[in-house]
């Protein structure tokens, strides 16, 4: 099921560039189909997941489309909450959902971006139960629009942020079982940064993720995230939320050294990056509520750089 009225990347149909064929070709995928479907995928992850995607990019070729395939379709559920016609998105969305888990139960679907899935899920063994669960969670984002206290945000973040890494993990091939709680806690740190970064964002779509008991404790109201300037109790706020995702990354970075060494460069790079979106709030002195920032381009490729010097050492002691 498509639905045309999401801004989504160019149609299925776009040829694919070479170098794409060659991850495909790394990867065994040879039914023009699934090639296609693939293929939609990665322009949804490039279109959308700009830093991510790159860090993609410093994994081994044939693990890549597996990586767009997972991403594509959170991002496409994320655009049907986000960007879909509010008059209908709860039913699409529903609908969407309904489908996909019929057709993850059959193992067919006519949907490129769910077959797509299907064989990632096939291929590396990956749970249905992830799946559920993201799914879940995207319905949430329908009806729920704060919650009390931080265990109740994780209790969502565990189906839109936690599952994301435990999806991973197995295509980051694993040295170690604890390489799944780390994974899961890189999850939630990447979205609790999403979280600060898109504050004001999400307050417009009707949403804050920042826990309301948080908010009451620096005395910051709805009104007060609405504003353009950050008053000293909105900064205090920020400053303790990122304080919080800096643990969850410190946390998570053990996990690191847990994966397989083709496949740490991808995830440092991420790491980094978006450890960096936090640094950008910090350098803009909390004064984010009218403006988006980003990491900068110098040190984007700087990051990028590293990781990619870092994979060539991977594989050429590999090979």
């Amino acid at each position: 099921m498509i639905f045309p009225s999401l801004r989504l990347s160019p149609d299925a149909g776009t040829p694919i560039a070479a170098r794409h064929r060659r991850w495909l070709d790394a990867a065994g995928i040879v039914d023009p189909d699934l090639r296609a479907a693939y293929e939609r995928c990665r322009r949804l992850h490039a279109g959308f997941g700009r830093t991510y995607y790159l860090a993609t990019l410093l994994l081994p070729a044939e693990k890549r489309p597996y990586v767009n395939s997972l991403y594509g379709f959170a991002r496409y559920a994320d655009e049907i909450v986000d960007n879909g016609d509010p008059a209908t998105k709860e039913g699409d969305l529903t609908r969407w959902s309904d489908q996909v888990l019929v057709d993850l139960a059959s193992g067919r679907s006519s949907d490129p971006v769910c077959r797509a899935l299907l064989h990632t899920l096939e291929i590396w063994d990956i749970p249905i139960a992830h799946i559920q669960a993201f799914l879940r969670s995207m319905l949430m984002d329908l009806t729920v629009t704060e919650y009390q206290t931080y265990a109740d945000l994780q209790e969502y973040m565990y189906g839109s942020a936690a599952v994301i890494g435990l999806q991973m993990v197995p295509i980051l091939e694993p040295l170690h079982d604890e390489a799944a709680h780390h994974a899961a806690t890189l999850g939630e740190a990447f979205q609790m940064t999403n979280f600060v970064r898109d504050v004001a964002e999400d307050l417009r779509r009707g949403r804050i993720y920042f826990p309301m008991a948080d908010l009451d404790s620096f005395g910051v109201t709805r009104a007060d995230l609405m504003k353009d300037a950050a008053s000293a109790p909105v900064r205090s706020l920020i400053q303790f939320e990122i304080a919080r995702t800096r643990k969850l990354y410190k946390t998570a970075e053990d996990g690191i050294a847990l994966l397989a060494k083709s496949s740490r460069p991808c995830i440092r790079a991420a790491f980094v990056l978006y450890q960096g979106i936090l640094d950008e709030v910090e350098r803009a002195d909390y004064q984010i509520l009218d403006n988006r920032v980003s990491v900068r381009v110098r040190r984007r490729a700087g990051v990028a750089a590293t990781g990619y010097l870092q994979a060539r050492w991977s594989r050429i002691r590999s090979s």
